[in-house]
This record gives structure tokens, sequence and C-alpha cells, in this order.
């Protein structure tokens, strides 16, 4: 009983952090640096694609705090390749299927696996528009 009530804990942890290692392992990562209402930066790593001449994210789920904090003060900054660079995001409902399709296509298995956990109706494509001097 004790082995089996063991194993019914541990699944969902290895599942946790094997979810966790295919986000962060599966590709590209960028970090994604927002504030919430008091100031407080927070960073997040993201996954990122390229479609025509703008980078774009990917919430998972529209009710995660990073998208949350995006949503009240869209002017983020970005860290891609080691240059950090100021952008205004902006959700973009229309392109959510074609950036999930490109994400699928960049980042494959680790896509496929996370996407376990995600219910594409909640996702939501982040458009990053570089931000004005």
């Amino acid at each position: 009983m004790r082995k089996l009530l063991l194993l019914l804990v541990a699944l969902p942890v290895l599942f946790g952090l094997s979810i966790m290692a295919a986000s962060e392992l599966g590709g590209e990562v960028v970090t994604l640096y927002t504030r919430d209402p008091g100031g407080t930066e927070s960073r997040t790593s993201l996954w990122v694609v390229d479609y025509d001449g703008f980078q774009y994210l990917r919430a998972g789920n529209r009710d995660s705090t990073w998208f949350e904090r995006l949503r009240r003060a869209p002017g983020v900054r970005v860290e891609r390749g080691g240059k950090v660079a100021s952008y205004q995001a902006q959700p973009s409902p229309d392109l959510t299927p074609k950036i999930d399709a490109l994400m699928a296509e960049k980042y494959g298995f680790a896509d496929r696996f996370i996407g376990l956990i995600r219910d594409p109706a909640k996702s939501m494509a982040v458009k990053l528009v570089p931000a004005s001097p």
C-alpha cells in the first residue's frame, strides 16, 4: 500500500518536471520581462517564433500570470540571443492558430508533449511590436 501511495504522488511530480524540462530544453527560449501594477518586474521563460517580420509568443492559457501582467502593462522587454529589446505586446487572437502551427513546427515533440496539458482554445498569440525609441 505504501508503494502505491508513493507511486501516486511521484507520477504527477515526474510529469510536471518533464513538462518543465520539455519547455526549457525543447528549443529556443526567450526571457520576457513584465511588470505588475506595483512596478515589480517578473521574468518568464517562453518559446518564440518569427512570422511576417515580427516575433510572437504564445500564452498557453489566457489566465496565466505573465499574460495578465502583459495585458495590464503591454510595454515589455524580451531577451533573445543575449540581446534585450523593448516591445509593445499585442494579443493577437486571429493569429493564434497560425502561431500554434509555427510553434508545433519549430518545437516538435516538446510542443506536442506540452500540448497534453494545454487547451488550444485558451491559447493566445502575442505579437511583439518594437517600441519606439
